[in-house]
């Protein structure tokens, strides 16, 4: 083995030194010299499989090197399933790498490839990844903001916000161009050195002219402030159709459990079918949050600050099942909180999340999370937007609440009983695939696209033109 490495890297060395183009180029640039041999010399005798074997070894910057040796030895390390392994050692997993790629590569509207492994080259793609500069990701919400790099598994910087994107009691120019400079300031980056992808907490859901007035208006203001501090590209995405893609779906619909408010949002092939109907109940996660610390206050346990209660709601709290049945288990568990000490919950821990399915036990007049979600189901199914059903049959849980344990399990039997077998067969309930950081994770896999910035985004110039692109929105 090392004899039959020693004779390939001295041909390599003697061709590379005649080569002008960089290794990491020549992996998507055609080559331009001239093969004087179709041979893989010393490795002939052995199948392609082990030669893929050897090349591996060798790394990916060494393995584009040797396509300069000769055409044989091009072909060979051409080979998807290669590049496939070089990508696996990334930064995203290969499954995340492959939807993407498959899915999201050529913008919106989404397209997808019939043979993917076939039609694409993987080669390609990894030089392209590598070549990328990486985008800023930033995923704003009214409560909550997540941020950081493309490149990083996941957000490096957290702060609660409260920030309401619609909310116009200041001027919308002015608050959003302050969070964007806070945010590109705790970063120690500059605006104009990277694009960015923006996630947008779900408003003015309705589709009724000014609803989309609204959309139009807070869109047309972010992109204005970035621009403003000379951000090269920009790409805004609503936080639901992010999750979506968190969960390497293009279609489904995403149940979206916010500061505020909880969206059921419809969402066919990266568009959200407003036309179709988002449902919206008046619960979120500060509800549940509260409706815990009244539950402890009549149980004489003192605590200081909201943040305690949200940490035990984080730590202690799950959804059941039979609720009726839990009632009667002995459910106490504690949990200890840095500086304020040793908590005790029971019943508790399992009414908190019952508040989604019965908001009436926390005081709130509105359906519950089953029957919000149900009822979007069945406008999915009247409206025949699609061949069959499948589309609308998996539903992505999306925000922190909804990594409560039991939610999905719990969501799924309710629906079962509640929808005829024509909508419920197949229905399947998908937990946040990457807990509270979904929607972030969701930006980041099209901030690594091959082709970011390309479609997804907008530039300066085209916003000055006010050129018309239909984005996903």
């Amino acid at each position: 083995m090392a004899m039959l490495l020693k004779k390939v890297w001295e041909s390599v060395s003697n061709r590379a030194s005649s080569c002008s183009t960089s290794s990491i180029d020549s992996l998507t640039t055609p080559l331009s010299h001239t093969e004087s041999s179709s041979s893989l010399g010393a490795f002939d005798r052995l199948p392609i499989d082990v030669v893929l074997q050897i090349v591996k070894l060798v790394g990916p910057k060494d393995a584009a090197r040797l396509r300069v040796v000769c055409k044989s030895w091009r072909s060979s390390v051409s080979d998807n399933r290669l590049w496939i392994y070089f990508l696996q050692n990334y930064h995203d997993t290969w499954d995340s790498v492959f939807f993407a790629e498959t899915h999201l590569r050529s913008g919106f509207p989404i397209q997808t490839f019939s043979s993917p492994t076939t039609e694409l080259s993987f080669m390609r793609i990894y030089g392209q990844r590598v070549q990328a500069r990486g985008a800023v990701i930033v995923d704003g919400g009214s409560g909550y903001c997540k941020f950081g790099w493309s490149e990083y598994g996941c957000p490096s910087g957290r702060s609660a916000t409260f920030l309401e994107f619609g909310n116009i009691e200041s001027p919308m120019y002015s608050r959003l161009r302050h969070f964007f400079v806070t945010i590109y300031s705790r970063m120690q980056v500059k605006a104009s050195a990277h694009p960015i992808v923006v996630s947008l907490p779900l408003c003015h859901c309705d589709d009724t002219e000014s609803a989309r007035a609204s959309r139009r208006q807070l869109k047309d203001t972010i992109y204005a402030a970035l621009f403003d501090m000379n951000v090269p590209a920009v790409c805004a995405i609503n936080q639901a159709t992010l999750a979506l893609y968190a969960a390497q779906r293009t279609s489904g619909i995403v149940v979206n459990i916010g500061f505020q408010v909880t969206s059921v949002v419809p969402i066919l092939h990266g568009k959200v079918k407003r036309a179709v109907g988002v449902e919206v109940m008046g619960v979120g996660a500060l509800k549940l949050t509260g409706f815990l610390r009244e539950q402890m206050q009549q149980n004489n346990l003192n605590f200081e600050s909201l943040y305690t209660v949200r940490t035990l709601k984080e730590n202690l709290c799950y959804v059941a099942v039979d609720y009726e049945a839990e009632l009667y288990k002995d459910t106490r568990a504690s949990f200890e909180v840095p500086g304020e000490g040793l908590f005790t919950l029971s019943k508790e821990r399992f009414k908190t999340g019952e508040v989604l399915f019965q908001p009436r036990i926390a005081g709130v007049c509105a359906m519950g999370l089953q029957q919000a979600v149900a009822l979007c189901m069945d406008h999915c199914h009247a409206a025949e937007l699609a061949e069959d059903d499948a589309w609308f049959k998996t539903i992505v849980l999306s925000g922190g609440t909804a990594c409560l344990p039991g939610l999905a399990e719990r969501l799924e039997k309710e629906l079962q009983g509640l929808l005829p077998p024509s909508i419920s067969n197949g229905i399947r309930v998908v937990s946040p695939p990457y807990g509270a950081d979904s929607a972030w994770v969701g930006a980041k896999l099209i901030g690594n696209l091959s082709t970011f910035p390309g479609s997804w985004c907008l530039t300066k110039k085209q916003f000055k033109r006010k050129s018309r692109f239909t984005l996903a929105w």
